[in-house]
């Protein structure tokens, strides 16, 4: 059996920040930095029946989402756990959701867990594949 890849701590710290910069990218509704951190082939998949699958389509649906149904809302996460699965390989599990204004927390309705893929691009962290789950009854 294989032993299980380690991470540096510089690695663990860059995998954890990841979260924390799509909420700021989120705050300033700036699809062009929300989108930067993905790869350029990533998906991304919501619930409802959204299903993308590149850095640009990523960035399209950010920008109209934030001047339509995100407009005036944040979004927190924290991370959970954080597994590498190969040296340049690694899974996030966060919790969090959408806040709306004036809220401190996520409702129940708008309560997730989401798992994040992310891949070592040169020295960067970046997410190949994000999805996201409601969290029933939170």
């Amino acid at each position: 059996m294989a032993a299980t890849p380690q991470l540096d701590t510089g690695d663990t710290d860059a995998l954890r920040a990841i979260p924390q910069h799509i909420v700021e990218a989120w705050a300033d509704h700036d699809a062009d930095r929300f989108a930067e951190v993905f790869t350029e082939n990533a998906t991304l998949i919501l619930p409802g029946d959204v299903f993308l699958t590149s850095r640009e389509e990523i960035r399209a649906f950010m920008r109209n989402a934030f001047s339509g149904p995100f407009k005036g809302t944040r979004v927190t996460g924290a991370p959970r756990s954080v597994r590498p699965l190969a040296p340049s390989v690694a899974v996030l599990v966060t919790q969090g959701g959408v806040l709306a204004p004036g809220d401190t927390e996520p409702t129940a309705a708008r309560a997730i867990r989401a798992t994040w893929v992310l891949v070592k691009e040169g020295a960067d962290w970046r997410i190949a594949s994000y999805q996201n789950t409601p969290i029933a009854g939170a």
